[in-house]
């Protein structure tokens, strides 16, 4: 993706390729799928194209994606029961537990090898063991 995507179908597919990459297990927030797509992409395209994923809804992942705080943002669909199902836990609110199942991002080759972008190291979270030094 070296070039913005010329319309809205095409941030579209982008955002299902990179919802794809989120491990069974893990969650990612609209804002991450966002800053992974880049090219203007934001929490509020991310949440169109999973809404208009109709049939595909079976191959893409889109109960992984979830609100920053944690929150599941449909109602009567059962990602709560999806998640759940994948060993996501949530926390007396409610709440995705984010520090146990917050995804960390595609890795630095994919990313670049498909013409992404990372996500940002998030305060608090452990660094790539291989850099660690001690």
């Amino acid at each position: 993706m070296s070039t913005p995507p010329r319309d809205e179908r095409e941030f579209y597919e982008h955002v299902y390729t990179v919802t794809e990459q989120v491990p069974r297990g893990q969650v990612a927030t609209y804002g991450d799928i966002a800053t992974i797509v880049g090219h203007d992409c934001d929490a509020r395209i991310v949440g169109h194209a999973l809404g208009a994923l109709g049939p595909r809804s079976r191959t893409v992942p889109w109960q992984r994606i979830i609100g920053r705080n944690g929150r599941i943002s449909t109602s009567g669909y059962g990602q709560r029961e999806l998640l759940a199902a994948e060993g996501v836990t949530f926390d007396e609110r409610g709440q995705v537990k984010l520090d146990a199942h917050h995804w960390s991002g595609p890795s630095e080759e994919w990313a670049r090898a498909h013409g992404y972008q990372t996500l940002p190291q998030r305060p608090g979270s452990a660094p790539d063991p291989q850099l660690r030094l001690f």
